[in-house]
């Protein structure tokens, strides 16, 4: 199996920069991808010549990162994928509720990773399933999956998400919920807040009101399993259909949560990327 070219051209701001240095820090490529790359025959050129990382790069210098391949060993299975966005390096999906983003003990073969494992074996394609973003099998929304290790480590922390969420009552004013947030004691999956919890921030502000329900557009500065939905929950307004964090289950069936909107830089092309997602109808007949 051949490998994937990810490319860097030299700065002047990085002459006379140790290679390692410069994939480092002006690369964002990371110390594991580095050191394997290192025993790959190949895996590091500059200028098409095999380079240590502790020679010096000129500017101008063409590197060349070779990453070997990957298959996705995910059962292969049909499903319908909606598909925003694609290049090289990335795939961007509008996933609907009900469907998880990975297999669990009770989804194995349901899953977005599923269908998108059936997708590559149909295209001959060949990278490993990463999901920079995860949503609950219950939100839907925008899931972005990166080609490769270095596109999925440089995404992680320079991708910005906007929901759209229907909680239970009136909220007329933007706000901000700060409050730790914590595994609930004896749970394996229900998370609530706690003095003892991880630090977790939410910023919100109400776009449409009706006589039961808010529409809010929300962003999270932290990225805690179900922040959002717990942070609602605390201060007396769950989301419509979260019965596991006290919402009715009388309008709709599953927690009205959607990420709508994700913004980021391209790691090669440094295009400003954004992509939306339009608010599913189960969560606009609320409001």
């Amino acid at each position: 199996m051949c490998c994937k070219k990810l490319e860097f051209i030299v700065p002047q701001s990085c002459d006379n920069a140790s290679l390692r240095t410069f994939l480092r820090k002006e690369c964002g490529v990371s110390s594991r991808i580095i050191t394997q790359l290192k025993r790959e025959k190949n895996g590091i050129l500059r200028n098409n010549k095999n380079i240590k990382t502790i020679e010096k790069v000129k500017s101008g210098d063409r590197i060349v990162l070779n990453l070997p391949y990957e298959e996705n060993k995910i059962t292969p299975v049909k499903g319908e994928l909606n598909i925003l966005f694609e290049d090289e390096y990335v795939i961007v999906f509008d996933k609907p509720y009900g469907i998880p983003v990975h297999p669990t003990k009770v989804h194995q073969t349901d899953t977005l990773a599923n269908y998108v494992s059936y997708m590559q074996k149909q295209n001959n394609q060949f990278y490993k399933f990463r999901a920079v973003n995860r949503l609950d099998k219950d939100t839907s929304g925008i899931v972005v999956v990166a080609k490769d290790r270095y596109t999925a480590s440089y995404l992680f922390n320079n991708i910005q998400k906007k929901y759209c969420a229907v909680c239970e009552g009136i909220i007329d004013n933007a706000g901000t919920i700060d409050k730790p947030i914590a595994l609930k004691e004896g749970h394996s999956i229900q998370r609530t807040c706690s003095p003892t919890g991880q630090k977790s921030v939410t910023h919100y502000k109400p776009l449409a009101i009706n006589d039961n329900h808010t529409l809010l557009e929300i962003e999270l500065e932290t990225g805690r399993t179900h922040q959002i939905r717990v942070h609602f929950s605390s201060i007396g307004h769950p989301l419509a259909g979260d019965d596991m964090y006290g919402g009715s289950l009388k309008y709709i069936k599953r927690q009205a949560l959607h990420c709508k909107e994700v913004f980021f830089i391209h790691p090669f092309t440094k295009e400003k990327i954004i992509i939306t997602s339009e608010i599913p109808d189960d969560m606009k007949k609320l409001i």
